[in-house]
C-alpha cells in the first residue's frame, strides 16, 4: 500500500483496528516471562485463531505481533540473531489470519534503551535499529507500518525517519502513550506530538494504551484540532485490577467499552481499536456502533495557522496574530567571551542567553554556532541539548553550512525553523528538500549567488522562484516565512520603503514575514530610535516576527504597543504585563501563542538554607553555582564547579546540606508540578551524582563514612522494562541510600536472597506491564514467609496505590522523587536534617 492509497483508503470512513494481543494470548496459554515472539512462532495457530476472530469482528488493520521484535528486545532472550526469521514468520502468520480481508501492519515500539543525553544510545544507532526491523517487515510483505506505545517523541521521530529512509513508500501510523497529566513520560503534550509527527510524514497519528476511552478523549480532541491526517485512538478497557486468583483483569465489558468510545468518536478519531484488556468482542461491539458512520465532523487544523515546536511546547501563529520575537543572542558573531567559552566546550552563556530571552518575551530562539576554531556541527548538536534543557521554546537553526543544518534538523526533537534558504545554488537545491524530509519550516531569504537583489522586482522574482521550488517539493505557504531583507537606509534612502513593500506583497499572498532590524540603522546615531520606529511601521504593514534582542526595552515595548493599537488578540494584556516589567514588576510573559498544555521555562530559585538568610543565599558565589548546576542539570561543568566551591572555602558537608540537597528537592518539586519532565529530572540527578563523587571522600562522621540504609531494587520477573527503575535507583543514591540494583526480569527468590545478604531496609519493585505486576504479590508473599522486616515499595506505569494495599506492600510511589520521600518516611528519616541522610553508596 502506498501513502496515496492509504489516504484514499482512510477517506470518509471509519477504520477499525484490532484489540489486545498479549493479554489474550496469555488467556489462551502463553505463560508469563517467555519471549512472546518465540512462543507465538511455536504456537502459531493460537495467534492465527485470535486474529481471525478480530477480522470477523470487523477489524480492517491487523497488527502483526512484531511489537518487540527489534534487536534490543530480542537480545534480552538471546534471540537477536533470529531477527529476520522472527519478523518474517510473525508477519506471515498475521497475513494468513487476515486472509485478504484485512491489511497487516508491521508493529514497532520503543527499544527499552534510552537515547543520549538521558541514556547511552546514540540517535543514529536507534535509527539503524529501526531500519533493520523495518527492512524485514517490508520484505515480509506488510501493507503499512505502525509505531505504537511510544513514550518519547524523539524515539518516534527516529522510527519515522528510519521508515522514510528504508521504505519511503509505506504509510506509517504513529501512536504515543500519555500520562494522567496529558503529557508523555518525557513531557511531550498531545498537540506537540501531533504537529511534529504529521510534519515528519506520518500517515495518521494518535494515542494508544494510556487509559480508558473517556480519559483518552481529551488527548484525541487536541490532536484532531491541529492535524489534517486521520487521528487514531486505541484505548484500554478501563483500568486494570486483580481478581481473586491474583490475575490482572480489565472490568470494562465490550458494550460498555463501545458506549464510552462515543466520546472518542466525537473527539475526532477516525481510526479506532482497543489496547490492554480488549478482546474480539470489544472490537465487534465497536464495529456495530460505528461501522456504518462517517468520521465525526469536528474542527480540524485551521487554514493559515503555522506551528513551530520544541519537544514539549508548540507555538502557533497566524498572519494577524500578535507579533513574535525570535531571540538573536545565541550567536558568537561579535561576542568574544561567548567565542572563548565555545572553544572551551562551555555552554554557560548559551543557556543563560536562552533563559534571559525566554523571560524577556521571545517566542522562538535562534541558535547559531558559526565561528572559527571549533567543530561547528558538534557544538551545534551540543547547543541543542543544552538549550533544550533550560528552555521549552522552539528553535530557529542557523548555519551557513548545509551539513551542519542537516545534522541539527535530524537531531532536533521538535519542528524547527531553518534560518535560512536563499537562491544560492547549494542552499536552494539541498535545503528545501531537507525541510520537507525533516518536517521543518524555513525562512526564505531573497538573495541569489549574484548577491543582494538590485531592485524590488528582482527581490519579488527571487521569492517566487524559491516558492515554486518549495511547492514542488510538497511544502505549503504555512511552511515558509519570507525575510523582508532589510538594507541600510544610510546607503539607500528607500531601504525602509522597499522592505515595507516586500512585507505587504507577502501578506497579500498569505505569506508570513520576518526581518532582522539592525541593518536599517547602520552608521546612524541613536540607532535604537530608528530600529523601533521602523519596527512599528513594519508591524502595521503586516510583519509577523523579527529576529531581535528581547532585552531591548524600547524595541519590545514598541512592538507590543503596536499590537495593542492594532487591536490584535490578547495584545493589551501582553503590553500591560510588559510595561509592569519595565517598572519593576514581574518578568515579561512569553507571547501567548502556545498550543500545547503546561508552562514553559521558570525563574531559577536559589537555596535559602544558608546562614544569613535569603539575601546571603542569593549571592552569586561558587557554592550557588553548584546549586544552579544541579537545578539546570549541568553535567558537563558541575565537577569543576564543585572543586571551585571547595577551593573557595566551602565545606563538603555545607555544599551537600545547603546546596545540593535543596537543589535536587527543588527539581523534584518542579517535576511534581509538571514544570520539569523526565529528561530534566535525569540530567539533574546525574549532575548531583557527579558532584557527590567529588565530595564523597570529604564527607565523614568521626572519621568514618556515615552508613545509610540499603535498598534492594528490581524489575520483577517477566518484565524487561527498567526506565523508571533506573531513575529511582539514581535518585535514591543521590540521597545517600546504598542501592543494590538487581536489574530487570528478576525472580522473587533472587530479590529476597539479596535483601537478606545486604540487610536491606527497603525492597523496591517495578513493573510496567499488567501481565507482570502480579509478580509483585509473589515477592511480598515470599518476604513475609521468610520473616523479612524490610519495607516493600512498589511502582510502575500500571501500578496503583490500591494495588499496593491489596497485596500488602508497605507503600506505592508514583515516581522517583516520591520514592525518596516514601523511603525516608517509612524508615523515620524524614525528620532528620537533609544533610544527615547522605552516606556512602
Amino acid at each position: 500500500m502506498t501513502k496515496q492509497e492509504f489516504r484514499e483508503y482512510a477517506k470518509n470512513r471509519m477504520i477499525f483496528l484490532d484489540g489486545a494481543t498479549g493479554s489474550n494470548l496469555i488467556r489462551r496459554g502463553m505463560p508469563g516471562g517467555v519471549c512472546p515472539e518465540k512462543w507465538i512462532m511455536e504456537n502459531k495457530q493460537v495467534l492465527i485463531g485470535l486474529q481471525k476472530e478480530y477480522v470477523a469482528a470487523g477489524t480492517n488493520i491487523l497488527y502483526a505481533p512484531t511489537f518487540t521484535a527489534n534487536r534490543c528486545k530480542l537480545k534480552e532472550y538471546g534471540l537477536e540473531d533470529r531477527l529476520v526469521q522472527i519478523n518474517t514468520a510473525l508477519v506471515a502468520a498475521s497475513k494468513e489470519a487476515a486472509g485478504g480481508k484485512a491489511l497487516v501492519a508491521g508493529d514497532l515500539t520503543m527499544t527499552g534503551e534510552q537515547l543520549a543525553p538521558v541514556g547511552n544510545m546514540d540517535f543514529e544507532e536507534l535509527v539503524g535499529i529501526y531500519k533493520e526491523q523495518i527492512h524485514c517487515l517490508e520484505a515480509a510483505g506488510v501493507d503499512l507500518l505502525v509505531v505504537e506505545t511510544m513514550m518519547s517523541l524523539q524515539e518516534s521521530r527516529a522510527a519515522l525517519l528510519a521508515a522514510k529512509e528504508t521504505s519511503p513508500g509505506l504509510p506509517v501510523m504513529v501512536t504515543m502513550t500519555f500520562e494522567g497529566d496529558g503529557r508523555s513520560l518525557y513531557g511531550t503534550d498531545a498537540v506537540t506530538a501531533a504537529v511534529v509527527l504529521e510534519s515528519l510524514g506520518a500517515a495518521a497519528v494518535g494515542a494508544n494504551c494510556s487509559a480508558g476511552p473517556e480519559q483518552l478523549a481529551g488527548i484525541i480532541r487536541r490532536m484532531a484540532a491541529v492535524t489534517r491526517i486521520p487521528v487514531i485512538a486505541k484505548p484500554n478497557a478501563g483500568l486494570p485490577s486483580l481478581n481473586e486468583e491474583g490475575k490482572t483483569v480489565y472490568e470494562m465489558q465490550p458494550r460498555e467499552f463501545a458506549e464510552e468510545m462515543q466520546a472518542i468518536y466525537e473527539a475526532g478519531a477516525a481510526i479506532v481499536g482497543g489496547c490492554c484488556g480488549t478482546t474480539p468482542e470489544h472490537i465487534a461491539c465497536l464495529y456495530d456502533k460505528f461501522g456504518k458512520l462517517p468520521p465525526a465532523q469536528v474542527g480540524r487544523r485551521p487554514s493559515g495557522i503555522r506551528y513551530l515546536t520544541s519537544e514539549r511546547k508548540t507555538v502557533a501563529f497566524g498572519l494577524d496574530d500578535p507579533f513574535l520575537i525570535i531571540g538573536e543572542r545565541i550567536n558568537p558573531t561579535g561576542k568574544k567571551k561567548l567565542q572563548a567559552e565555545l572553544r572551551e566546550g562551555s555552554f554557560e552563556m548559551v543557556t543563560r542567553f536562552a533563559e534571559e530571552q525566554e523571560a524577556g518575551g521571545a517566542s522562538i530562539l535562534d541558535v547559531n554556532m558559526g565561528m572559527s576554531g571549533i567543530d561547528e556541527k558538534e557544538r551545534m548538536l551540543s547547543a541543542l541539548e543544552e538549550v533544550g534543557g533550560v528552555s521549552q521554546l522552539p528553535l530557529s537553526l542557523d548555519s551557513s553550512h548545509v551539513e551542519v543544518m542537516e545534522a541539527a534538523l535530524r537531531r532536533y526533537p521538535g519542528r524547527a525553523l531553518i534560518n535560512s534558504v536563499s537562491l544560492e545554488k547549494e542552499k536552494f537545491e539541498k535545503l528545501i528538500p531537507m525541510a520537507e524530509k525533516y518536517g521543518a519550516m524555513f525562512i526564505l531569504l531573497p538573495l541569489s549567488d549574484a548577491g543582494l537583489p538590485e531592485s524590488l522586482q528582482e527581490k519579488k522574482d527571487i521569492i517566487e522562484t524559491i516558492l515554486e521550488r518549495a511547492y514542488s517539493c510538497g511544502l505549503a505557504k504555512e511552511d515558509i516565512i519570507v525575510d523582508g531583507l532589510v538594507a541600510t537606509v544610510g546607503a539607500n534612502p528607500r531601504a525602509a520603503l522597499e522592505t515595507l513593500e516586500t512585507i505587504r506583497y507577502c501578506k497579500d499572498k498569505q505569506l508570513a514575514t520576518v526581518c532582522g532590524l539592525s541593518n536599517i540603522s547602520f552608521g546612524l546615531p541613536e540607532r535604537s530610535y530608528v530600529n523601533s520606529v521602523f519596527l512599528t511601521m513594519a508591524i502595521q504593514a503586516g510583519l509577523t516576527m523579527a529576529i531581535a534582542n528581547p532585552s531591548q526595552e524600547l524595541l519590545v515595548a514598541s512592538a507590543f504597543a503596536s499590537d495593542m493599537l492594532l487591536c490584535k488578540q490578547e495584545s493589551a494584556l501582553r503590553y500591560i504585563e510588559y510595561a509592569g516589567t519595565c517598572t519593576g514588576g514581574k518578568p515579561a510573559p512569553s507571547v501567548p501563542h502556545t498550543a500545547g498544555e503546561g508552562e514553559s521555562g521558570q525563574q531559577t530559585p536559589h537555596p535559602t538554607g544558608k546562614a544569613g538568610g535569603e539575601k546571603a543565599a542569593a549571592e552569586d558565589t561558587p557554592s550557588t553555582a553548584v546549586y544552579e548546576a544541579v537545578l539546570k542539570g549541568n553535567r558537563n561543568g558541575i565537577e569543576q564547579l564543585t572543586r571551585r566551591a571547595l577551593e573557595a572555602g566551602a565545606a563538603a558537608r555545607e555544599l551537600l546540606d545547603t546546596y545540593l540537597l535543596p537543589a535536587i528537592n527543588q527539581v523534584g518539586e518542579l517535576f511534581d508540578k509538571g514544570k520539569y519532565f523526565l529528561p530534566q529530572l535525569i540530567s539533574s540527578a546525574e549532575a548531583m551524582k557527579l558532584s557527590i563523587g567529588v565530595l564523597e571522600p570529604l564527607l565523614s562522621v568521626d572519621g568514618k563514612q556515615e552508613q545509610m540504609p540499603v535498598v534492594v531494587i528490581a524489575t520483577v520477573q517477566g518484565d524487561i522494562h527498567d526506565i523508571g527503575k533506573n531513575l529511582v535507583a539514581l535518585m535514591l543514591r543521590n540521597y545517600g541510600f546504598r542501592v543494590i540494583d538487581l536489574g530487570k526480569d528478576v525472580p522473587k527468590e533472587k530479590i529476597i536472597a539479596a535483601a537478606k545478604e545486604y540487610g536491606a531496609s527497603i525492597i523496591g519493585l517495578s513493573a510496567l506491564m499488567t501481565t507482570t505486576m502480579q509478580e509483585m504479590r509473589h515477592v511480598v508473599e515470599l518476604a513475609h514467609e521468610e520473616g523479612l522486616d524490610a519495607r516493600i515499595i512498589i511502582g510502575g506505569a500500571v501500578v496503583t496505590r490500591e494495588y499496593a494495599e491489596e497485596i500488602h506492600a508497605d507503600g506505592y510511589a508514583s515516581d522517583a522523587a516520591d520514592t525518596v520521600r516514601l523511603a525516608k518516611r517509612l524508615l523515620g528519616l524524614d525528620g532528620k536534617a537533609e544533610g544527615d541522610s547522605h552516606g556512602k553508596e
